[in-house]
């Protein structure tokens, strides 16, 4: 008599980038933010689900800071980050495999700075795609009228009907978001247009708007305000 071995849950976070947007001294990650560091909260909320067997952080092979930056963190890293966040993750994905993770086993990435990232989100997220057979995404229907900008003035109102706007978590087998990967090339700006790529629809799975990236300097004052509100 044979047995399955149920599907594990695991946590990686692209952690390489420099945030060139954020108007930072130094990565944006590691900036400080109500008590932590943008990736310090993050972090500590990922830990909070009891579901994610491990959570691996991936850093630039030059990153000297994340152990003080973000001491006691629980999970492991590893100092695998690429030119581009496709290949972040897919060396992270090969970490895990290296580690013990199968290739049924489900992923979650997600962002180092969507830092207001609640555990009852990511539960929510597993508990949608735990049974897909793609797997899916956190994401908000866009609300707004999208225009088109050329030149700096608007060329073309966009219908909003059926749009999404794409967060983080983003759900997927290992196995299957590795070959995505490998077959979409570093111009991917998010896990789930390599799972498109391929010709499969990720499950969407309303998320907050709270669940924003924090990109721009005036993010940190908003992101500021609510965790301090939580606190």
């Amino acid at each position: 008599m044979t047995s399955t071995q149920p599907s594990l849950f695991y946590a990686l976070v692209p952690c390489a980038g420099v945030g060139s947007r954020a108007g930072t001294v130094g990565p944006k990650q590691y900036a400080r933010l109500a008590g932590s560091t943008v990736v310090g909260h993050t972090l500590a909320a990922l830990s909070r689900v009891k579901r994610l067997h491990q959570v691996l952080v991936v850093l630039s092979p030059e990153d000297d800071e994340f152990e003080w930056q973000v001491p006691g963190f629980p999970g492991w890293v590893c100092r695998k980050g690429g030119a581009s966040r496709a290949e972040s993750v897919a060396n992270g994905l090969a970490e895990l495999i290296a580690h013990g993770a199968t290739a049924n086993d489900w992923v979650l990435v997600h962002d180092a700075a969507r830092c207001l990232i609640r555990p009852e989100w990511v539960d929510a997220l597993i508990d949608a795609c735990a049974g897909d057979e793609v797997g899916g995404l956190l994401a908000l229907p866009v609300p707004d009228t999208l225009k088109e900008e050329r030149e700096g003035r608007v060329s073309l109102t966009v219908d909003r009907a059926r749009k999404w706007q794409a967060q983080t978590p983003q759900m997927f087998r290992i196995g299957l978001l590795r070959q995505a990967l490998e077959g979409a090339g570093a111009q991917v700006t998010d896990e789930a247009s390599a799972i498109e790529a391929r010709g499969l629809s990720p499950r969407l799975v309303t998320g907050s708007l709270e669940n924003f990236k924090v990109t721009y300097a005036n993010d940190f004052d908003l992101a500021e305000r609510l965790l301090r509100t939580r606190a």
